[in-house]
């Protein structure tokens, strides 16, 4: 095994949030890489979830904390979502769609602000029709099932964690009866029992198993969170171990279609965490999980570049979607730090035997991706 400079990895990586931090700001205040100038939410929560799975908030003194809870609870509207004024003043997103717009960034700033020991500040009233049995199951069915099952998988994450949050956190008693409607619906429908995961698509075909895969992704920890076991998980497991590439991450072609190799984030997370976590609840093809997230450990730490950070993918740049949340080619930006640090996380608790397992990784309970 390749050695790994474990105290390297980790100083490289919190200098470079440092180096995104914004100086004489107000408290949580980050940027999204070297290239853009502006402060945003979403680079907040990063800095805080990524800081949190090193241990790091627990350096925090008191004021510290409630001021960076205090900046996140100010991005609050009055429907509970939250609102990033520097990219939704520029009308960004203006319909607000449920895979991309105000409810996935809300699902990472409850997470952030779990990490910090806060919570957010209103209810959301948000969830109203979802917490209707009839209008969820209506609004599940007439979801893209086909060659869209992937943006499907962000909404119904989306709308899942936020119902299991205002269970939890707020004591929401019908946000957690809609939880099980959805977690029933989703064990019965558009589930193929073969191939373990969702989705109208030839799961036979490598790019078409990583759009179902990508989706599955986003509802198997809807169950995880739950502590109930996702149906067909022996067949899940042989999807997702086929799902990985010769270079040992997990893309073929869904992010990066001229080399379809130098997977995503997206696409090693979306497989390293499901087989971490199906590997604790079963023995089945334990061994060969093990060697397959052995594999992509390797190629993770690959991602890690000069200025301390992690990139979306190798050799090229990256738009999250704005112009504030860019990054040049292997320039390290503030989503895939967080995303492969949390993969590395994940990795170092399946694999405790390996350098990453030496890391002292800390998790929160929290409805979403960092539990």
């Amino acid at each position: 095994m390749k050695t790994i400079d474990i105290l390297s990895l980790k100083n490289n990586t919190l200098r470079f949030i440092e180096q995104c931090r914004i100086k004489n700001g107000k408290a949580g205040q980050y940027r999204y890489s070297q290239t853009v100038s502006h402060p945003t939410l979403y680079s907040s929560t990063y800095a805080a979830m990524t800081l949190s799975l090193y241990g790091e908030l627990g350096k925090l003194n008191e004021t510290e904390r409630e001021k960076w809870i205090a900046h996140l609870n100010s991005h609050q509207d009055e429907d509970g979502l939250f609102r990033d004024p520097v990219i939704y003043g520029e009308g960004w997103y203006q319909n607000d769609p449920l895979w991309c717009g105000r409810s996935h960034l809300t699902c990472h700033v409850l997470t952030a602000l779990t990490c910090l020991g806060g919570t957010a500040a209103r209810p959301l009233v948000f969830l109203e029709d979802w917490q209707n049995p009839d209008k969820l199951i209506s609004w599940l069915e007439n979801r893209n099932w086909g060659k869209g099952v992937g943006t499907t998988g962000n909404e119904i994450m989306n709308i899942g964690v936020l119902l299991q949050y205002a269970r939890n956190f707020q004591n929401n008693q019908a946000a957690g009866r809609a939880v099980v409607i959805l977690l029933e619906w989703l064990s019965k429908h558009h589930l193929n029992a073969a191939t373990g995961v969702w989705g109208d698509v030839d799961a036979s075909v490598p790019i078409w198993r990583s759009h179902a895969i990508q989706a599955a992704y986003h509802w198997w920890p809807l169950f995880f969170y739950d502590r109930v076991t996702p149906p067909h998980i022996e067949r899940a497991i042989d999807t997702l171990l086929a799902t990985q590439n010769p270079n040992g991450g997990f893309g073929w072609g869904v992010h990066n279609s001229a080399e379809p190799f130098k997977s995503s984030a997206c696409e090693d997370i979306d497989s390293i965490d499901p087989l971490a976590r199906m590997a604790r609840i079963t023995s089945y093809r334990r061994n060969d999980i093990q060697k397959a997230l052995t594999k992509a450990a390797g190629w993770v730490l690959k991602n890690q570049v000069q200025d301390g950070g992690f990139v979306f993918y190798l050799d090229l740049s990256f738009a999250y979607g704005h112009p504030q949340l860019q990054s040049e080619a292997n320039q390290g930006a503030m989503f895939p730090t967080w995303f492969r640090t949390l993969s590395l996380a994940i990795l170092g608790r399946a694999l405790p035997h390996h350098p990453l397992g030496q890391i002292p990784w800390h998790f929160d309970r929290c409805p979403g991706y960092q539990f």
